[in-house]
């Protein structure tokens, strides 16, 4: 059984599946630079992200969802911070009127999503607008927003990625195998789609600082390589994924 249940499950999917944003809302962003962060799990995102904020120049998007907050390793959840924490409501009323960006039903149990609402707050304070997204994320907002900026932070070699994820707290089989079927699209998607701005998370202050040449029209020094990595990283992932011949 689900930890959290949708009282207005069927609500939600049905309106999720024709989705669109309000030509109000669509329009209240032009001019508004957005920059979307797409990585493989353990590749440094989170990091590259905290030390954008840090610039001053930049603004997180904190997303809506309908679950209540967690517990992490001891402390609450607070709203604003991880999410803002909304009622099933108030998520129906804003997907009615075209107010997210893009949201999604996750595991059956919730709904979450880039709210209107947090973009326009980025570009009234001239701040560019940043957040961490999944594959499908990306497709959906750049439909939306096509002059959105769409990184995919790529770790600077297989075994390095490697030994970043082992570093991390453990982690099941389980829960590992599905990383890295995550990370198989991601790199495939990757590979297959010219919207993407490659980064290669060598150094922290390096990442940062190409990504905000991206932003302000640079050239990106990492694309070419990037690429080529993202050919190497899927080649060595699926090696290690293929059971022994």
């Amino acid at each position: 059984m689900n930890q959290f249940s949708l009282t207005h499950y069927q609500e939600f999917k049905d309106i999720l599946r024709s989705y669109h944003v309000s030509d109000e809302a669509k329009s209240s962003l032009k001019g508004l630079k957005l920059v979307l962060l797409i990585a493989p799990t353990s590749a440094g995102r989170n990091t590259i992200i905290r030390k954008l904020l840090k610039t001053g120049d930049y603004h997180y998007i904190v997303s809506d969802t309908t679950r209540p907050p967690r517990i992490n390793d001891g402390i609450l959840e607070q709203n604003g911070n991880e999410y803002w924490f909304r009622t099933e409501e108030e998520v129906l009323a804003d997907l009615r009127a075209g107010q997210f960006l893009e949201a999604e039903l996750l595991h059956n149990q919730q709904v979450s999503g880039i709210s209107i609402r947090e973009l326009k707050a980025a570009k009234a304070q001239q701040e560019i607008a940043v957040t961490d997204v999944d594959l499908e994320g990306v497709h959906n907002v750049i439909k939306v927003k096509p002059d959105t900026f769409a990184i995919m932070v790529i770790p600077p070699g297989f075994q390095e990625w490697q030994n970043r994820i082992m570093q991390r707290s453990r982690m099941s089989e389980a829960e590992l195998s599905r990383r890295f079927e995550t990370a198989q699209r991601i790199f495939a998607d990757g590979l297959n789609n010219n919207y993407y701005h490659f980064v290669i998370s060598e150094n922290v202050e390096q990442s940062a600082s190409i990504i905000s040449a991206i932003v302000s029209g640079g050239m990106n020094p990492h694309q070419d390589r990037g690429r080529e990595l993202l050919h190497s990283l899927q080649h060595q992932l699926r090696e290690k994924l293929e059971p022994t011949r």
